[in-house]
C-alpha cells in the first residue's frame, strides 16, 4: 500500500517520533521513555501515547467533526440543574484479561482519582466536584455533582481518565502488564525500553485496529532520535531544542511546524502558610522575573512570554491586557522593596526554598535555574532546583498541599475556560485560596444561555488569579516539530480557534490527528531501509 492511514480512533498518534514499516513488518513507533504509564500518574506525551493504545475513554473527540461523542457510554441524560449526570455504558465490551466492562469498573476508576492518597492527577479537577458515583445497574452510573456543571462530560477528556477495571490490580500491573478495553493489547514491554502490541481482535470499534502489531521504542535522546530523521528511519519527531530545530527544519526533505498549545509553565507557591501568604512577597517574586531574557537566552521559538494562565488563542484569554498588571510588570527596585516591605530587606531572613518540578525535560530544569538565577540576583533569596524523577511522590505531596515552592506545567484537556482555570479553585491541587475567584468560576461554569456573561467572569476570574499571585505564569510552550513532506493529515493546519489543530495532549482530548494523519503516495522508495 502506498498510502497509510495511520490510526483508526486511537491507533497511532505519535507526539515523538514514528516509523512505518513497509509490507506486513509492525508498525513502529518511537518516542521518548515515558516516566508513567499507569492512568491517573501519567505526566508526558509519552506517557498518553501508551495509554492511547491500550485503553479507552467514556467520551471522545470524533475526528471528522471535532464534536466530543460518546464512547464507553453508549448516552447519557442530566437532570435540569445539571447535577446529576445518568450515563449508559456499552454492553459487551471485554478488558483484555478478559473481564466484560460495567459499571462497577466506572465506580471504582472514578473512586481512585478521588482518594487524595493516591496522589492522581484527576483528582484535581473531580475533588469537590463529584459528591458520589453510583452504579445503577450493570450498565448504568449516575454522577450526583456538588454544583451545576452544564459540561461534565467534558471533563472524561483528560489523558489520565481512561476506565480501568475493578477486578484488576492496576497498582502492580499497570507498569509491566497493563489491562484495559483499547484497540492494542501489549504483548510484552521492557520497561523503559520498548513495548510491543498485539491488535485487540475483539475491539468493539468496526474497523480497528487499522495493523496487527505495533513496536513502540523508547529512544531516551532526541539526537537519536534526529539521526534516525536523517536517515529516512523516522517520519516525525517532537520535543527538540532550538538548535535541533533549526539542524532539520534547514534539511529540504523535511517541514518545520511550530504548534500553539493550551500549555504553559508557571512557578506556584503554598500560599497559606509563611513566608508566601504575604501578598507582597508572591509580588516580589513575580517582578523579579524577566520573562523577555528567559525567552530570549533559553527558550527560543520554543515559547512566548507568558502574564496569563490562558494562552493567547485559547477561549477567553486576555493576555494583551494582562501583561500590564502589577505582578506582570518585571521591575527589579519595586520587588526589593515589597520584599523588604514584607520583612525581608535584601532577602535577609528569607528561608531558602526547594523548587520541586515533576520529572521535567531539560529546557524546563533549564528554565527553572535561569529563574533561581534572578531571585538569587535580585532578590537575594537561595533557590535550589529539583527536578523529582518520581511524578506520582511530586503529585502526591501537591496534592496534599505540602510543597511551598514548585515549577509545574500544564496542558488543557478540552478547549472551554473551566478546564485550565478551574484548577485552582479552592479544594484542588494548589493551595491558593480566593472566594471571588471561586464565586466567578462556579457561576460562569454552570452558566448557560449567555456567554457574554460567561466570558466576562472567566476573565475577570484570570485577572484575580494574577493580580493576587495564585501564580506566576513564565510560557506558553510553542514547540517546532519536524515531519517529512509526504507525511500529510487535516490535523497540521490551523482550527477554528487559531490554534494548531496538532495539540498537546492531542491524544484523546481535542486533536483528531490520530485519525487523520497519513504518509502520502509521493513517499520515496528508499524509505526506512
Amino acid at each position: 500500500m502506498r498510502k497509510r492511514i495511520l490510526a483508526l480512533a486511537l491507533a497511532l498518534l505519535c507526539l515523538g517520533s514514528m516509523a512505518f514499516a513497509a509490507g506486513g513488518a509492525p508498525v513502529r513507533v518511537i518516542i521518548i521513555p515515558p516516566a508513567a504509564l499507569t492512568p491517573g500518574h501519567l505526566v508526558d506525551g509519552a506517557g498518553a501515547i501508551f495509554a492511547s493504545f491500550v485503553y479507552d475513554w467514556l467520551f471522545r473527540i470524533n475526528g471528522q467533526t471535532g464534536k466530543v461523542e460518546p464512547s464507553l457510554v453508549e448516552s447519557y441524560t442530566t437532570s435540569p440543574d445539571a447535577k446529576v449526570w445518568t450515563m449508559k455504558l456499552r454492553k459487551g465490551i471485554k478488558f483484555h484479561h478478559g473481564t466484560v466492562f460495567s459499571a462497577d469498573d466506572v465506580v471504582y476508576t472514578v473512586n481512585r482519582w478521588l482518594d487524595k492518597k493516591l496522589g492522581m492527577a484527576p483528582y484535581g479537577v473531580f475533588n469537590g466536584l463529584v459528591q458520589k458515583v453510583d452504579k445503577i445497574d450493570a450498565s448504568t452510573v449516575r454522577f450526583t455533582l456538588t454544583q451545576t456543571d452544564v459540561e461534565f462530560y467534558l471533563k472524561f477528556l483528560d489523558y489520565n481518565t481512561p476506565m480501568t477495571a475493578h477486578d484488576y490490580d492496576n497498582d502492580n500491573l499497570g507498569e509491566t502488564k497493563p489491562s484495559g478495553t483499547g484497540a492494542f493489547l501489549v504483548d510484552s514491554l521492557v520497561p523503559k525500553e520498548r513495548v510491543e502490541f498485539k491488535a485487540n481482535k475483539g475491539y468493539w470499534v468496526n474497523g480497528a485496529p487499522a495493523v496487527d502489531s505495533v513496536e513502540l521504542l523508547f529512544i531516551p535522546d532526541t539526537e537519536t532520535e534526529i539521526k534516525m530523521m536523517e536517515a529516512g528511519q523516522a517520519d516525525v519527531v517532537t520535543d527538540l531544542s532550538v538548535d535541533q530545530y533549526k539542524r532539520l527544519n534547514a534539511n529540504p526533505n523535511t517541514t518545520g511546524l511550530f504548534i500553539k498549545l493550551g500549555h504553559h509553565v508557571a512557578v506556584s507557591m503554598r500560599t497559606d502558610m509563611p513566608p508566601f501568604n504575604d501578598l507582597r512577597v508572591r509580588q516580589a517574586i513575580a517582578k523579579a522575573i524577566d520573562r523577555d531574557t528567559i525567552i530570549k537566552k533559553v527558550v527560543g521559538r520554543q515559547g512566548m512570554a507568558a502574564y496569563s494562565f490562558l494562552m493567547p488563542g485559547f477561549p477567553d484569554a486576555n493576555s494583551a491586557a494582562l501583561k500590564q498588571e502589577f505582578p506582570n510588570v518585571y521591575d527589579v527596585k519595586a520587588a526589593q522593596k515589597l520584599l523588604a516591605d514584607a520583612g525581608y530587606p535584601g532577602g535577609k531572613g528569607f528561608p531558602a526554598q526547594e523548587m520541586w518540578l515533576r520529572n521535567e525535560p531539560a529546557l524546563n530544569e533549564a528554565i527553572a535555574e535561569a529563574i533561581a538565577s534572578m531571585l538569587k540576583d535580585n532578590l537575594g533569596i537561595d533557590v535550589q532546583v529539583s527536578n523529582k524523577g518520581d511524578p506520582k511522590l511530586f503529585m502526591t505531596a501537591l496534592n496534599a498541599h505540602q510543597l511551598p515552592f514548585y515549577f509545574l506545567s500544564y496542558g488543557f484537556d478540552y478547549l472551554d475556560p473551566s478546564n485550565m482555570l478551574g484548577i485552582w479553585v479552592s479544594g484542588g491541587r494548589h493551595a491558593w485560596v480566593n472566594p471571588k475567584f471561586d464565586a466567578l468560576m462556579k457561576d460562569a461554569t454552570s452558566l448557560s444561555g449567555n456567554k457574554a456573561k460567561r466570558d466576562q467572569e472567566f476573565k475577570d476570574a484570570e485577572k484575580i488569579l494574577v493580580d493576587d499571585v495564585g501564580g506566576i505564569f513564565i510560557y506558553h510552550v510553542t514547540p517546532g516539530n519536524i515531519y517529512k513532506p509526504y507525511v500529510k493529515g487535516s490535523e497540521l493546519d490551523p482550527d477554528k480557534t487559531g490554534v494548531a489543530t496538532w495539540h498537546w495532549p492531542g491524544l484523546e482530548d481535542v486533536g483528531a490527528l490520530n485519525s487523520s494523519i497519513y504518509i502520502s503516495n509521493d513517499v520515496p522508495s528508499d524509505r526506512h531501509m
